[in-house]
């Protein structure tokens, strides 16, 4: 199972190791396996409490991933999903502003970095999860939306090389989003979204300077 690593990634963060009461949904495809940076980010986040006992997630875009760990880092979930078309780790100045059909196809990014997202309302979408409300990235569940876009389709492969599709959002399918996303994230949590081209260095300091040994302090 690809969750097998969060366990031990808690156990080595000095976290209890009791069975989780919650069984982990894992929507992985079969094989696909979990970066060593995703293992390492997990063991640090509760190491150093970086999310402060909120529930988190990691989400990575190069394998299309979106991880979810509870308050005292045990894996809750894992299943692929879809991110923004464009490659980059910023989000262009106003996007925040601008109707889907506005944006540029060169400013459909999902932004890289730490987020601290919540439930809240929307213009047009009702109450949505936002990861980051300020360039109006949300995370909901795949909708049949443009027929063109297969984005169904495009979850489901094995392969994460079609899964940019989106105007910046992140999509996972709705089994994952009712089971996992939403119970988890029902009062707020942390979103780590490690980077396109960016170092993780500049995505994530503190980490890289434990990754190191340094301190953080």
């Amino acid at each position: 199972m690809a969750l097998a690593f969060a366990t031990a990634g808690g156990a080595r963060a000095g976290e209890n190791d009791a069975a989780p009461s919650v069984v982990a949904l894992d929507q992985l495809p079969p094989g696909q396996k979990v970066s060593g940076t995703v293992i390492e980010l997990a063991g640090w986040v509760v190491a150093s409490k970086d999310s402060q006992g909120y529930p988190f997630a990691i989400i990575d875009k190069a394998a299309a991933q979106v991880l979810v760990f509870d308050g005292k880092g045990r894996a809750r979930g894992a299943a692929p999903a879809l991110f923004g078309s464009a490659i980059g780790d910023h989000s262009a100045p106003g996007i925040a502003g601008l109707a889907l059909r506005e944006i540029p196809g060169r400013d459909r990014t999902t932004p890289a970095g730490r987020f601290i997202g919540g439930f809240g309302p929307s213009i047009d979408a009702g109450r949505v999860l936002w990861v980051d409300y300020d360039s109006a990235v949300s995370m909901h569940p795949t909708a049949t939306g443009v027929p063109a876009e297969r984005r169904a389709e495009r979850l489901a492969s094995p392969s994460p090389d079609d899964n940019r599709v989106t105007h910046g959002c992140i999509n996972v399918s709705p089994e994952f989003y009712e089971q996992v996303i939403r119970p988890a994230f029902e009062r707020g949590g942390v979103f780590y979204i490690l980077p396109d081209k960016a170092l993780i260095a500049e995505t994530f300091p503190a980490f890289a300077q434990a990754r190191k040994g340094g301190s953080d302090d």
